[in-house]
C-alpha cells in the first residue's frame, strides 16, 4: 500500500506528508496586490530606505508576504490598499533599522549610512487618493483636467489640442472640477 502519507508497506514516510489545501483566492489576491501595488510600494520603500533599492525590494517582498498571511483580513472593497501596505512597509523598515542598531558594530566596519528619511507617507497617500479620484471621473473630465491643469495649458490651447469649442472646454473644466471635488470628499479629503 502506497499513498501520499504512507510509504511502501504502510509505513509513515517523513518525506511525503499531505500538503495543506491551497487557497487559490489568497494566491490570486497576492498576485493582484503585487501587480497593482508593486511599483508605488517600491518607490515608497526606496524613499524610506534612503534610495537603497535592494533593501527597498526586500521591504516590498516582506510586505507582500505579510499581505499574503493577512489575505483573509484585507478589505478588497476598500478604495485602495496602499495605506495598509505603506504602513506595513514602514514597520518593516523600522524593524530592520532596530535590528541593525541592536547588533553591536564590528571592528573595522564602515557604517552603511542607512539613515531614516523623513516620513513621506502622507504625501504618498495623498497621491494615491487623488489618482483614485481622477480614475473615477469620466474620460472627458479626465482629459480636460489633464490638458488644462496637469499640462498647464490655457483653455484656448486645450480647445485647439482636443479639437473642441472653447465654450465646451470651459464648461467641462467647471464640471470636471466639481466632480473631482465630490470624488475627493467621498474619499475623506476635505478642503
Amino acid at each position: 500500500m502506497t499513498d501520499a502519507f504512507h510509504g511502501p508497506r504502510g509505513r509513515r514516510s517523513l518525506f511525503r506528508r499531505p500538503r495543506p489545501p491551497k487557497e487559490p483566492d489568497d494566491e490570486l489576491i497576492v498576485s493582484e496586490l503585487y501587480r497593482e501595488y508593486h511599483r508605488p510600494l517600491l518607490a515608497f520603500a526606496a524613499r524610506l530606505t534612503g534610495g537603497d533599492l535592494q533593501w527597498a525590494e526586500d521591504v516590498v517582498q516582506e510586505t507582500m508576504i505579510r499581505a499574503w498571511r493577512s489575505a483573509g483580513e484585507l478589505r478588497p472593497e476598500a478604495a485602495s490598499l496602499m495605506p495598509w501596505l505603506a504602513t506595513v512597509a514602514r514597520r518593516v523598515v523600522i524593524d530592520d533599522v532596530r535590528r541593525r542598531d541592536a547588533r553591536p558594530q564590528e571592528a573595522g566596519d564602515v557604517p552603511l549610512g542607512h539613515a531614516l528619511v523623513p516620513d513621506l507617507t502622507d504625501d504618498l497617500l495623498r497621491q494615491v487618493v487623488v489618482e483614485d479620484a481622477l480614475r473615477s471621473l469620466s474620460r472627458a473630465h479626465r482629459e480636460i483636467l489633464n490638458e488644462t491643469i496637469l499640462r498647464d495649458r490655457s483653455v484656448n490651447e486645450a480647445a485647439s489640442v482636443l479639437g473642441i469649442p472653447l465654450g465646451t472646454v470651459k464648461s467641462r473644466v467647471y464640471y470636471a472640477l466639481r466632480a473631482l471635488r465630490v470624488a475627493l470628499e467621498e474619499r475623506g479629503v476635505t478642503a
